[in-house]
């Protein structure tokens, strides 16, 4: 195993120095801070203090050995280990309801007996997932907080143990990042954020050469899913469905025709969140129905 130097990188660029270079089918150890960058140590943390440059920080980025643009990431997410408290902030401008608040809030959310505790009475079972996972686009720089075909923040909350995600591999060695953790989330993520919480991630990264899937793509035990993210919910809904029909063309041999049809009868368009710059939908296919298709991975 490889353990991830913890440098903290704030967009994911071509331009950053790899902190490690690792062969293809590595296991590798991320630790991160919460995306506020462990600014917030109580309730009482002042809000104007926040240094808001330093929001959704990643760790790394990592160099794949082997990677070529065109190929694909396969980022295999073994274990997430969380704190045993998460943060969560909302006010004015910030989320769905920004324009009816007046004031800032921090909350802090302990965690215990694998719960998080909104208060002693409203206990709320934990999902640990990763907010914040990318490569490097091929071009210009994309803020952390942003997320688009290279993966970024897509706040997906089935981005957590045991799925196997998916990505595009734009320059040399790929450059993997990670960051943002959630110990829970709901889709949407209406307040604007999570239960943030730093920690650490165990995944192993192998490079897939020779497959032209849509990405970002996600594959769980119960499920396939295709992210996509764009200025609205429509569109992404539409690009994320689309995706989808093109990977039931394409590797399962059916038709255009037959392919909606079997997403309008067993597909589910699910929201991942809503308030970043870019909106993130997926695209739920079970596995029950790409078994009697006669697909398998």
């Amino acid at each position: 195993m490889y353990r991830v130097p913890k440098k903290l990188i704030y967009n994911m660029s071509a331009t950053h120095k790899p902190v490690l270079s690792v062969p293809s089918g590595s296991t590798l150890l991320f630790e991160t801070c919460d995306c506020f960058e462990d600014q917030i140590t109580s309730e009482q943390t002042p809000f104007q203090a926040l240094d808001w440059t330093r929001i959704n920080p990643a760790t790394g980025p990592v160099f794949i050995e082997g990677a070529d643009p065109g190929d694909m990431l396969e980022v295999k997410i073994d274990k997430i280990v969380i704190r045993d408290h998460g943060v969560m902030v909302t006010g004015p401008d910030m989320g769905v309801l920004g324009d009816e608040l007046t004031e800032n809030s921090i909350r802090i959310i302990p965690i215990r007996q694998d719960k998080a505790f909104f208060t002693e009475n409203v206990e709320l079972p934990l999902n640990p997932m990763i907010g914040v996972i990318g490569t490097a686009p091929a071009s210009e720089a994309i803020s952390c907080g942003t997320p688009g075909n290279h993966g970024g923040n897509m706040d997906c909350k089935v981005i957590g143990e045991g799925a196997t995600l998916y990505l595009p591999v734009n320059v040399p060695g790929g450059l993997l990042a990670l960051g943002d953790l959630h110990a829970a989330m709901g889709d949407g993520e209406v307040s604007v954020c999570g239960v943030e919480v730093s920690g650490e991630v165990t995944l192993s990264v192998t490079v897939i050469k020779g497959k032209q899937w849509q990405l970002p793509f996600l594959k769980n035990s119960k499920a396939i899913y295709m992210i996509a993210s764009e200025k609205s919910l429509d569109e992404a809904t539409i690009r994320a469905t689309k995706n989808m029909v093109h990977f039931l063309v394409n590797e399962c041999a059916l038709n255009n025709y037959d392919a909606i049809t079997l997403l309008s009868i067993a597909g589910n368009i699910q929201i991942c969140q809503i308030v970043d710059p870019l909106k993130t939908v997926r695209m739920e296919l079970p596995l029950s129905v790409l078994e009697q298709l006669g697909y398998t991975f």
